[in-house]
């Protein structure tokens, strides 16, 4: 379930990102206690569940720290205070990682490399069965957000542009009821409501996002700064995350219970978390992780959402180009501005899980 918590950033966040650096302190330090933020969503449920269960205390502990985890029901609320440095770590999208904290100037790292989005999102028409056919349409959708993204590329793959449709800013809090009106003739959405919206008389899914992996990517972002001082914290939450993966994943009683447990937190039945999570590709495995870290296509992908950032106004009002922030990769890969590295993905954590060395 996604509930207003696809936002890439629109000019108010980024105005507050860039305001909370003045607030932030200028350097992280080595501590014991830490606070990561989390919201609801298929794939970041999992961290309430480890918390609920021991797992984040059992490996916090064994690192001799304490981690905090808290959920927050404003996603963008959640960001900002992490750019703030109200929390150590924060779950989002790729997009808004870029969006918020990195085009705020806070040097972050995706510890975390969860899953993707293959199919979770989706354009949505009424009485039409081809994505062409939008030409000329209204499109309701949360303007900025990862729909957004998501209904420009969807437009490019049939030749067209944003130029030949008209955006309505919808809230995903009334997107259902405004689907079921007669004037409303297309969508873009998530899950569940794109299940939803779907099953609607005259409702066709013509582009969804299984048509662009990778590009929609969901990461569990930490300060580099407190990584770097802190190694226990990166290898406590690596180590909690993949345990909880690996129950999650199981066909067993215990694994469909630990589902059960996480759809109820995420205010689901069981059948729509495992409905939703079949639209979501997901990494269980540290090794897979490393793996999309390391894939060409990450870099490709990045590339595009830094395009879409930067004509959307999302890099802020000094960039000139979608290069205003660099990106680093493993295999010291960058995109951007080398100069101005602010979003790392990295996957040395993973693979210390991987290798089995936590």
């Amino acid at each position: 379930m996604r509930t207003a918590i696809k936002t890439w950033c629109g000019f108010a966040v980024t105005v507050f990102a860039l305001t909370a650096l003045v607030l932030s302190p200028a350097h992280a330090q080595a501590k014991k206690d830490f606070k990561i933020a989390w919201s609801i969503y298929v794939g970041w449920v999992p961290w309430q569940y480890a918390e609920d269960s021991g797992i984040v205390k059992k490996w916090a502990d064994k690192y001799g720290i304490t981690i905090d985890v808290v959920q927050i029901n404003d996603y963008v609320e959640s960001i900002n205070q992490f750019t703030a440095g109200q929390f150590d770590g924060v779950t989002l999208t790729n997009g808004d990682a870029l969006a918020i904290p990195a085009a705020g100037g806070v040097d972050s790292t995706a510890l975390i490399l969860g899953d993707y989005s293959n199919g979770n999102d989706a354009v949505i028409l009424k009485d039409k069965k081809a994505l062409a056919d939008i030409k000329g349409q209204k499109v309701n959708l949360v303007e900025l957000s990862v729909s957004h993204y998501l209904l420009a590329r969807g437009l490019e793959s049939v030749g067209l542009s944003e130029k030949d449709i008209t955006v309505v800013n919808t809230s995903d809090a009334d997107m259902i009821a405004a689907a079921s009106t007669p004037d409303v003739t297309a969508v873009v959405t998530w899950n569940p409501l794109v299940a939803e919206i779907a099953t609607m008389p005259g409702m066709s899914k013509v582009f969804d996002s299984s048509k662009i992996p990778m590009e929609i990517t969901d990461i569990t972002l930490v300060n580099t700064k407190t990584l770097a001082d802190n190694p226990a914290l990166g290898k406590a939450l690596v180590g909690a995350w993949y345990e909880t993966m690996a129950l999650m994943k199981a066909d067993s009683a215990e694994g469909k219970a630990a589902r059960a447990e996480m759809a109820k937190l995420s205010g689901s039945t069981p059948e729509s978390f495992d409905d939703q999570l079949s639209t979501t590709k997901m990494y269980w495995t540290a090794a897979d992780g490393v793996a999309f870290a390391k894939d060409p296509k990450l870099i490709e992908a990045m590339e595009l959402v830094a395009k879409f950032s930067f004509e959307h106004g999302l890099l802020g009002e000094g960039a000139k180009s979608p290069d205003q922030v660099g990106m680093a990769f493993p295999g010291g890969k960058t995109l951007g501005n080398k100069d101005n590295l602010k979003l790392r993905f990295d996957d040395t954590y993973m693979a210390l899980a991987a290798a089995g060395k936590l």
